[in-house]
């Protein structure tokens, strides 16, 4: 296991991507209305036998910093295995748990439940017990599971605010791709609707009401009502469409606008209700993927992986302020997917997992945002997403 720790303002190792410019569509399917989110049309889920975790830790001559927190429990999907992890990223302690094969991305809802998004259905994890309770599966046929960048399933995941519905983007390998409403309850699979190709991530509206997913090659955001199942597509191509500038993550400020970094050149602030948008600058110069707001809502933290396409900088972390969009560049050594923040918002916790062209690394990178320090270690099977379990 390799753990450093080096300043932020080291001098960076080149970085060199290969430019594979890939094929997107915006085409989207009619919407479904048919049918009624409380009426489910698919089998019963796949019962999970008792599992006990298994737990490992780093090797022991390994000291993790002091200053780190000792309490902190980040949640981690291994996207070339089939576990999800509880990983105290102090130690380098983590327990790991089935979930399913090719692992993507964790949502947390209320009592202890977490939701992970994988190749053969959304797991539903009871966080307190460290348990997979049941893996239920897609309305829509995903095929045998698979790994890699363009593997069907699931792909971004969220929760409702009220904890009855998860709401899952599920890639398909024709194109096209779908959202899908889980019933928490029942436990089921409860109705789609049509969105834009590889939905990477999916967020909610602050009420509850609409449910976005943002729609990678399809350079769109799609609004969806999963109540009446109908989806309204969102133009989100500030520099055009056709190249690396695809929006990737989104995170929901305080007024209800969707914030969505591209290549480290702009930050799109998007009204869903009305669909229009402005372009706030950034200087990072660098492919942005993965971004959380710190638990203030104040700071949004944006991971850059280097160059590609019209960004020919290299990795670095973005810190945002959401409200005047004030920026502090910090460089990365290394390329990271997703990232998470500390409930005191001190530490920024990022995931080695890049799915570009598989050009990410088995570790994780703990940023000290007020030291501008990083500490690295290692993460079996490509960690991609990355969560902090809150409710304990």
């Amino acid at each position: 296991m390799v753990f450093t720790n080096r300043s932020l303002f080291a001098r960076l190792t080149p970085l060199t991507l290969l430019l594979v410019l890939v094929g997107c569509s915006s085409q989207q399917s009619p919407p479904v209305n048919s049918l009624n989110p409380t009426k489910s049309t698919t089998p019963s889920p796949t019962a999970a036998a008792t599992q006990t975790p298994t737990t490992s830790s780093l090797p022991a001559t390994v000291s993790p910093s002091p200053s780190a927190a000792t309490a902190t429990t980040l949640m981690v999907t291994h996207s070339k295995s089939d576990y999800m992890s509880f990983l105290d990223p102090a130690s380098g302690r983590m327990e790991k748990l089935v979930v399913g094969k090719a692992p993507f991305a964790i949502a947390e809802g209320p009592n202890h439940r977490a939701y992970v998004s994988t190749a053969e259905g959304v797991a539903v994890i009871d966080t307190k017990l460290r348990k997979r309770i049941a893996l239920v599966p897609y309305q829509a046929n995903v095929g045998k599971p698979r790994f890699g960048e363009y593997r069907s399933g699931g792909m971004g995941i969220a929760v409702s605010p009220n904890g009855k519905f998860t709401y899952v983007g599920v890639y398909l390998d024709a194109g096209k791709s779908q959202l899908e409403i889980l019933d928490t309850e029942k436990l089921a699979m409860t109705g789609h609707v049509p969105v834009g190709i590889r939905p990477f991530d999916v967020v909610t509206s602050l009420d509850g009401r609409e449910v976005y997913s943002i729609d990678h090659d399809g350079y769109t955001v799609t609004a969806v009502d999963p109540f009446n199942l109908k989806g309204r597509t969102l133009e989100a191509a500030p520099f055009g469409k056709g190249g690396f500038e695809k929006p990737h993550y989104a995170a929901v400020r305080a007024d209800g606008r969707l914030l969505l970094p591209y290549q480290g050149r702009g930050l799109v602030v998007l009204d869903p209700k009305s669909g229009s948008y402005t372009t706030e600058p950034l200087t990072g110069n660098t492919h942005q993927e993965g971004v959380t707001l710190t638990p203030d809502g104040k700071q949004l933290l944006i991971v850059g992986i280097g160059s590609a396409g019209s960004a020919t900088g290299k990795p670095n972390l973005t810190i945002l302020d959401v409200n005047t969009y004030t920026e502090k560049v910090l460089p990365l050594i290394r390329m990271h997917q997703m990232v998470a923040s500390s409930a005191d918002g001190r530490y920024a916790y990022l995931t080695g997992g890049v799915t570009y062209a598989d050009t990410g690394w088995n570790g994780m990178t703990v940023v000290d945002l007020s030291a501008g320090t990083t500490r690295e270690f290692e993460l079996p099977d490509y960690p991609l997403d990355v969560q902090l379990l809150t409710n304990k």
